[in-house]
């Protein structure tokens, strides 16, 4: 190709990207209708304030320990869209004074898994703020988050002119078989759920949107052996400095406008990234795969998908020879699943 052709396909990809985000943006606004605030603490909301947001479901397995690890971290306020929950998720968290909860039956998968729903809370409440945005069973950890917190975090970034922070998510497992692991809510998911595949990741540039794609790890090797090239996505950009302009495309693995997931460089080490400590398969995993088989609101309605959840669904072990105990974020740099750059 000519460097004119080249330059010419490069203005008309950033063409259709630029559509593209603005199509986000009014399918957020239509959306918007389909949650309802119910219990409103945004008042509360200061102008440095580092909020998280997030859309669940029946997540009261694990919601003491995310809102502590959280709160630690300096998140200042969460902002969540409860999907019919009926586990006793709604009245937990209408019971926390730094909670605000829109409520919802709508289809989660047809509001592109939530990211409909919290795009308009974004879009409303994120703009100016350093904006957390992140599943329940996700922990962000990133280099010395044990002693620094989201705050020193935020403000070096924003001294670096970086508005957005990667993350990798990182599958935890426990050994022996999934149903045998003790676990009751507000107990340490990572002391149940303390080991992780630390070797066999691989990335790439991802065709269309230029972000590194990261796939791998124990889902990969246990669930989609033969076809890796099917295998969840594990890159994904959490952290952003937010403005009404911004839009996640698919969950918070791509983003637009693009260059804000430019967040990684596993080559040189350059650019700081943490971890997702990723708690999907604590003892309620066979239980949600049922219940994900059976609503069909998780996957769009693919083989490959419907055979995870049936696999997830029976009693398994995840662990192997090569797996890795989790000792701490340090470790995660040493083995190079995330970078410091040039933080700290």
């Amino acid at each position: 190709m000519s460097p004119r052709a080249a330059r010419i396909g490069d203005l008309w990809l950033a063409y259709r990207l630029r559509w593209k985000r603005r199509r986000f943006l009014w399918r957020i606004w239509r959306k918007r209708r389909q949650i309802t605030l119910v219990h409103d603490q945004t008042g509360n909301i200061g102008t440095d304030a580092i909020l998280l947001f997030a859309c669940m479901r029946n997540e009261m397995l694990r919601l003491p320990a995310f809102l502590d690890h959280y709160r630690k971290l300096g998140v200042t306020h969460f902002l969540i869209v409860d999907n019919a929950s009926d586990d006793g998720t709604a009245a937990y968290l209408d019971a926390q004074p730094d909670v605000s909860r829109w409520a919802t039956a709508h289809s989660y998968r047809l509001s592109r898994f939530g990211m409909d729903w919290v795009g308009w809370l974004l879009w409303r409440y994120g703009h100016g703020h350093w904006c957390l945005t992140v599943d329940a069973d996700e922990l962000l950890v990133y280099p010395r988050s044990d002693t620094r917190d989201l705050r020193d975090l935020t403000t070096w970034l924003d001294q670096q002119n970086r508005p957005s922070f990667g993350a990798m998510m990182l599958d935890m497992y426990p050994q022996g078989p999934l149903s045998a692991t003790t676990y009751v809510p507000g107990d340490d998911p990572i002391a149940a759920l303390p080991w992780f595949d630390a070797d066999n990741y691989r990335h790439q540039t991802h065709p269309y949107y230029g972000n590194l794609w990261i796939q791998g790890g124990v889902r990969e090797r246990m669930f989609f052996a033969q076809t890796p090239e099917r295998a969840p996505t594990l890159n994904k950009t959490p952290l952003v400095k937010w403005h009404w302009r911004y839009a996640y495309v698919s969950s918070t693995h791509q983003m637009l406008p693009p260059a804000l997931h430019d967040t990684f460089d596993f080559t040189h080490h350059s650019i700081a990234s943490g971890a997702l400590l990723h708690t999907k398969f604590l003892p309620d995993i066979a239980a949600k795969s049922a219940e994900e088989l059976r609503r069909k609101e998780h996957f769009q309605n693919s083989e490959r998908y419907q055979d995870y959840h049936r696999r997830l669904a029976a009693d398994l072990s995840l662990w192997h020879e090569g797996s890795i105990r989790y000792q701490g974020p340090d470790q995660l740099v040493e083995r190079g699943l995330m970078s410091k750059g040039s933080w700290l």
